[in-house]
């Protein structure tokens, strides 16, 4: 690669064919996820209600790679290939001998990775005649991503939003409104779950885990309704690792393979999509790389919570997940990723950092700002407030590299631009944002709650 060469591209002809499903690869399988009223294993015809069929058996194939369709490939082309980056200005002002690498996903429609699974899930339902899909929205990218997927294939769409984005970012909403979505803060009383959360805290912040309550006791309600998450799920996970395959053959034009690979983790899409493809060799091959998830030190379900079985939301609708937790009903602290605000972690993510093959790490929002700013003033590029979890972390690998006096390749996904973030950056100008320790109370609180649930 030229020394000069800043970044680098595919044609869209090399836009990848198959998406890769860890399943098929993993040393340890996962424990399966059990009915919420008979904890047994769920089958098909339990999801049913809720997914289309071909979701369904994606969420279960242990097919290595899954072919993706030609009309969402078509669709993928809008956006994809995206950009691989050398952070060349970074490394510079770090003064580190570190190579860093950012796959830049802020180019797509939305803003964000999020339209990578938004585009097939809306194929999908459209393949089974579905009129309407419900979903919820933490930031608001994943709710933007699928009013733009629902619009392409002429589905209606409900976005359920944690009422703190809703009210935090305006103009995200005006995005979903704009493709022709419907937005309604959580919880909110359109619902019994909604109402019921009002009724005894009516100044809930909201979290993920109730808006995720809410699409989903409107979807079940309407056989001509399906419901879509933006994270968490095996197919979700999946559809997304067309980043890290797209990575693969960027990083070889490059002649270059990554020590570390970084990514942000609320439910698990983002780090799935990027860390996956590069965990295929770490299996194969012996690879040492390392993978590292970066979460909030608010809400650190990796690090201090407790692997076990738990609702995927609030109400306990949804099917018993063994994930890393701090329980269903954890409140997770007004920061301003979104995003990450999730009280647990994909099966997969949970099941992986359970047998030591990738690393969590969890990190304040001030030194995750002031990386954010470093970034935008070296690279031009202003952030998510997640992505920048991605970019402190791949910042204090560099300096680790610096003060080892060893050169590692590290590589880490922006998954998002920040353009519809900029209160949150204000308010960090403005002295506004705090760090949040939490108390063991905060900790605990939501684990005891799972006392007699079943155990892994």
């Amino acid at each position: 690669m030229s020394a000069s060469l800043n970044k680098i591209l595919l044609s869209e002809n090399e836009i990848p064919t198959h998406w890769y499903n860890i399943q098929a690869d993993m040393p340890n399988p996962t424990l399966p996820p059990l009915h919420p009223g008979t904890k047994q294993p769920v089958g098909p015809d339990d999801l049913a209600p809720l997914f289309p069929m071909g979701l369904i058996l994606q969420e279960v194939s242990q097919e290595q790679f899954v072919e993706i369709p030609d009309e969402v490939r078509d669709i993928y082309k809008i956006w994809r290939p995206t950009p691989l980056y050398r952070a060349r200005r970074l490394e510079k002002f770090l003064d580190t001998p570190a190579k860093i690498y950012y796959k830049y996903e802020g180019v797509s429609p939305s803003g964000s990775h999020k339209t990578n699974t938004a585009v097939a899930q809306a194929y999908y339902s459209k393949q089974e005649g579905v009129k309407k899909i419900t979903t919820e929205t933490g930031a608001g990218q994943w709710g933007t991503a699928l009013s733009i997927a629902c619009q392409m294939f002429g589905i209606e769409c409900d976005v359920y939003m944690v009422r703190i984005s809703y009210d935090q970012k305006p103009y995200r909403r005006a995005m979903i409104n704009a493709f022709g979505a419907n937005v309604y803060p959580s919880p909110s009383d359109r619902t019994q779950a909604g109402r019921n959360i009002l009724a005894s805290d009516p100044d809930t912040p909201g979290s993920l885990g109730i808006a995720i309550s809410e699409a989903i006791e409107c979807a079940v309600q309407d056989e001509h309704t399906k419901y879509a998450l933006g994270s968490v799920l095996n197919h979700v996970l999946m559809h997304q690792t067309i980043i890290g395959e797209e990575c693969l053959i960027q990083l070889e034009k490059a002649g270059d393979f990554p020590d570390v690979v970084i990514a942000p983790l609320g439910g698990g899409s983002n780090f799935a999509g990027i860390s996956f493809p590069f965990l295929r060799h770490k299996f194969k091959n012996g690879s040492n790389i390392r993978c590292v998830a970066v979460e909030p030190a608010s809400c650190p379900k990796l690090t201090q919570g407790e692997f076990r079985y738990d609702f995927g939301d609030s109400a306990g609708y949804t099917p018993l997940l063994p994930m890393y937790t701090l329980g269903h009903n954890f409140r997770p602290a007004a920061i301003h990723a979104g995003g990450l605000r999730y009280h647990g972690a994909s099966v997969l993510c949970s099941q992986l950092l359970k047998d030591g093959l990738i690393e969590a790490v969890a990190l304040q929002q001030l030194e995750c700002f002031e990386a954010g700013i470093t970034f935008a003033r070296t690279e031009g590029i202003v952030a998510a407030p997640e992505a920048n979890h991605g970019i402190a972390q791949a910042i204090r690998e560099a300096l680790v590299a610096k003060e080892e006096g060893k050169s590692k390749t590290i590589l880490f996904n922006l998954c998002g631009h920040g353009h519809l973030d900029m209160q949150a950056y204000q308010d960090y100008f403005d002295g506004k944002l705090q760090d949040h320790y939490l108390t063991k109370e905060e900790l605990t609180s939501g684990l005891k709650e799972l006392e007699g649930f079943p155990s892994v």
